[in-house]
């Protein structure tokens, strides 16, 4: 004898959803409106993608053009007068190869700072020279380079070639190659005549208005300093998330008691203030789209509903349970929210796409540190949201619903 199956729930439900959402009649209102939802939740979705991308492309920008100058975490002799120049630090301290040992820590490079003038025969400004050597991280600057190129180093004798931003080129009307003196503060007086290598744009008034870059030998010779002294240690992290959820203890664990320790987060916190800021008001912004997005999604099924209760007062009349109906109804909303979140993930893509490829957009670099708006492309970010959006509004989903219980079969039936 032969076992008769029924169909299953899911399936039935399924199966009326799909015909209502595929019906070619009904109310021109309707159609409209469903319309308007979908349109809002995708208009919802693209703002939140493209947002999330500029954002985090924002941050990416401003903390690339930070580390190219800074690391993650800068070690020097504790010294407790406030001045620009370092305070010699031996590169043979034990310390340093337990620093390597650390598994957070990707690099470590030395550097030396020393106050200068630069003087030309119209103009005089004051610079912050910071000394680099071989080990620093050519790669992260580079991009900051817009004419010329890096600083030639020699085993035996310090060069004199000196990196400047393009504040300080224009000020003191300097090209690549030209020559300038450079005056020292110090007993006695010196000066060294240095010829521009380089010239670096980074959009940060930290940066572009006060450092140059030269030969750490040439700081070494002008303090009387041997080759196994520098003015301090700079570290790089693996992972910039981990700084400081452990990575910065281990390292201030380990330090000698004359040493002292400052994180990039706390040297330039008014910019990762300023990051925290952004992060919040994106927060709100996002946070009334998705309200705006549920409420018409809310709306939008309750006038299906409304506009079904002939059809809902017959399959109670045939034995359909409330469950079975609400059911139909989740998934005849699911269908026009999935359908807004395609075209939604469609436009804020290629919007994406085009502001990446051909930097549509631009901006004013005295504000915002760059050129044109930024596009950073994290896809998990970009899966979150549309998982965020599917949840919350399959959530909101069930609400208008509410009012299935309260239709009787004969009141619907009769209901015009």
């Amino acid at each position: 004898m032969k076992t008769q199956t029924s169909t299953p729930k899911f399936s039935l439900s399924y199966f009326i959803a799909s015909r209502i959402s595929n019906a070619k009649k009904g109310s021109a209102f309707s159609a409209l409106i469903t319309n308007i939802a979908m349109g809002s939740i995708a208009l919802g979705l693209a703002t939140m993608i493209v947002s999330f991308m500029i954002f985090e492309g924002f941050q990416s920008e401003i903390r690339e053009k930070i580390f190219s100058f800074t690391a993650h975490i800068q070690l020097t002799k504790f010294d407790a007068s406030d001045s620009y120049q370092s305070a010699p630090i031996s590169v043979e301290r034990p310390f340093l190869k337990t620093l390597k040992a650390i598994p957070e820590i990707a690099h470590i490079q030395s550097f030396s700072q020393k106050p200068a003038l630069l003087k030309t025969d119209i103009e005089i400004m004051g610079v912050l020279l910071k000394g680099i050597s071989y080990d620093f991280d050519t790669v992260r600057f580079a991009k900051n380079i817009i004419a010329g190129s890096n600083i030639t180093f020699n085993d035996s004798v310090s060069s004199n070639d000196l990196i400047i931003s393009q504040k300080f080129a224009e000020k003191l009307q300097l090209k690549v190659n030209d020559t300038i003196i450079a005056y020292f503060f110090q007993e006695p007086p010196r000066f060294r005549k240095m010829n521009i290598k380089g010239i670096y744009e980074t959009g940060l008034e930290d940066f572009d208005d006060k450092i140059g870059l030269v030969d750490n030998k040439l700081i070494q010779k002008l303090n009387n300093w041997n080759d196994t002294l520098t003015g301090g240690f700079e570290i790089f992290v693996k992972d910039f998330s981990t700084l400081s959820t452990g990575t910065s203890d281990k390292v201030l664990d380990i330090l000698d008691y004359d040493m002292a320790m400052d994180t990039v987060t706390s040297q330039y916190g008014h910019l990762f203030d300023w990051f925290e800021m952004l992060n919040r008001n994106v927060i709100v912004f996002l946070a009334v789209i998705l309200v705006v997005a549920c409420f018409n999604v809310m709306s939008v099924l309750l006038i299906l509903i409304m506009e079904r209760t002939n059809m809902i007062g017959s399959l109670k009349a045939f034995g359909a349970t409330n469950k079975l109906i609400k059911r139909i109804f989740f998934y005849h909303g699911l269908r026009i929210v999935l359908k807004g979140m395609g075209l939604g993930n469609g436009i804020a893509l290629l919007l994406g796409f085009l502001q990446y490829r051909f930097k549509i957009i631009p901006l004013d670099p005295v504000n915002y540190y760059m050129n044109t708006v930024p596009i950073a492309w994290d896809w998990l970010t970009i899966i979150g949201l549309n998982l965020f959006l599917l949840v919350i509004i399959g959530l909101v989903l069930w609400i208008p619903m509410t009012i299935i219980s309260r239709i009787t079969p004969i009141k619907a039936i009769r209901f015009d």
